[in-house]
């Protein structure tokens, strides 16, 4: 006789202890500790924020290896990074003047990230980086091309970590010290311009991202009124 029994699904333990969530939660007290010493020592706290970014890439890859993607994963990943990179943005507009310019930053990192994910799912799509009806060119290859959403990351924490390093007090003109970093030509000059380039890029996805999902949004609106 066939066997009807159907496989049984991982437990709710299970899930919480997935490897990839392990790392995650392995990323949040790196980043606690980090914060907890960024001023007594910032080449620590550097290492270890970057640290707990690689891990970003690295849970992912555990997650398509051993088959253990989740929807709790996927939040907790994202929950991490906004807020790891929120800390940072909120430490630099303590350092750097106008603070306006890094609180600005964090309001549309947090806004546009969260638009998308309660657009995708408000959609039905399984993941918020499913862009593929997009028409925005950009918008798709950053969520298309890994190397371009990777260097885009990547450039953004770069060049957070690079200006809390070289800050010397807590009241200098960010334009001052970006322009003077980049006169040095020194291979710090070359790394501020190679992550100046790629956070920019960011900034302007996160726009076109917080733009489309708030269209997603009035769209869902819309459609559920019609069909009243």
């Amino acid at each position: 006789m066939p066997n009807n029994k159907s496989k049984p699904g991982p437990s709710r333990m299970s899930v919480y202890l997935y490897i990839p969530n392990i790392i995650g939660y392995i990323r949040i007290l790196l980043n606690c500790y980090a914060f907890a010493i960024c001023f007594s020592s910032k080449r620590l706290f550097a290492a270890l924020y970057f640290l707990s970014f690689v891990c970003d890439a690295v849970d992912g890859w555990c997650a398509r290896k051993f088959n253990q993607a989740s929807t709790f994963g996927a939040v907790l990943d994202m929950v991490t990074d906004r807020i790891s990179t929120a800390c940072l943005l909120v430490i630099l507009s303590q350092v750097y003047r106008p603070s306006l310019v890094f609180l600005s930053l964090l309001a549309l990192d947090i806004a546009s990230h969260w638009l998308q994910m309660y657009s995708s799912f408000l959609v039905g799509k399984a993941s918020h980086k499913d862009v593929k009806d997009s028409s925005n060119w950009l918008f798709k290859l950053y969520y298309g091309n890994r190397m371009f959403m990777g260097y885009c990351c990547v450039a953004c924490e770069v060049l957070y970590i690079a200006l809390f390093l070289i800050s010397s007090k807590h009241t200098e003109n960010l334009m001052d010290v970006v322009v003077t970093t980049l006169k040095q030509g020194s291979p710090l000059s070359l790394l501020v311009a190679i992550s100046l380039l790629g956070c920019s890029i960011k900034q302007v996805i996160n726009i076109i991202q917080m733009k489309t999902a708030a269209d997603a949004c009035v769209l869902y609106d819309t459609e559920k009124k019609q069909k009243r």
